[in-house]
């Protein structure tokens, strides 16, 4: 969504720049239609690209990081797109509804702890682990899973598999809830903060009674 609203706002700045610099090369340089709108097109060019720059390098600026970092996370991110939607497949390959849940929650976690990452690439060292083991484990997992459940018949020695491999993904589940946790914990901490702050300035009294009585 940032994204797309970056790019309108690009095109929004743009388009009046292309038309005021056709409008002062036409009729202030008698320039001709056509290379007024050269000129034109060139500097709404340049518009939008300048003010990519400037988005680019604020963004790197928030989020404190190099040139360099920044490459290397969206790589990343762009490896983990493609893991999520072959996990996603994956998951509509599976009819057993009784594990369908269990599935589509470790989806679920997984697809948030992108959004966040991709939303402020710094957080991408606090999910070191997720994006360099849990994700690939959870995406080797669910295909092994989904291939050998897809079998017409099974031997016993195929539904043990089944059963390890269920609990292996609930395993990897439980890892990947941590990961988020711990890649959230910076908010989890200021929002307390916050609710603590205002208990204390909406109620003051209270909270100060509240303190002493502890200390005592």
């Amino acid at each position: 969504m940032y994204k797309f609203l970056t790019i309108v706002i690009r095109i929004a700045i743009a388009i009046p720049a292309m038309i005021t610099v056709w409008l002062i090369s036409y009729f202030l340089f008698d320039l001709s239609f056509l290379s007024s709108s050269g000129v034109s097109l060139i500097g709404a060019a340049l518009t939008y690209g300048i003010l990519s720059g400037a988005i680019y390098f604020r963004s790197l600026k928030k989020n404190q990081l190099t040139m360099k970092e920044y490459r290397y996370i969206r790589k990343q991110l762009t490896e983990a797109k493609h893991k999520i939607r072959r996990m996603h497949k994956t998951l509509l390959s599976i009819r057993q509804m009784s594990f369908f849940k269990e599935m589509f929650d470790l989806l679920r976690s997984i697809r948030k702890i992108y959004q966040v990452t991709k939303k402020e690439p710094r957080r991408f060292y606090q999910g070191n682990q997720f994006y360099f083991s849990h994700l690939d484990s959870a995406v080797e997992l669910t295909e092994k899973y989904a291939f050998l459940y897809s079998q017409p018949k099974k031997s016993s020695e195929m539904e043990q598999v089944l059963d390890e491999t269920r609990a292996a993904i609930k395993d990897i589940k439980t890892a990947i809830e941590n990961d988020l946790y711990h890649i959230l914990s910076d908010d989890i901490e200021e929002l307390n903060f916050e609710v603590d702050y205002t208990k204390y300035t909406t109620n003051p009294k209270k909270e100060r009674l509240d303190f002493d009585g502890q200390q005592k």
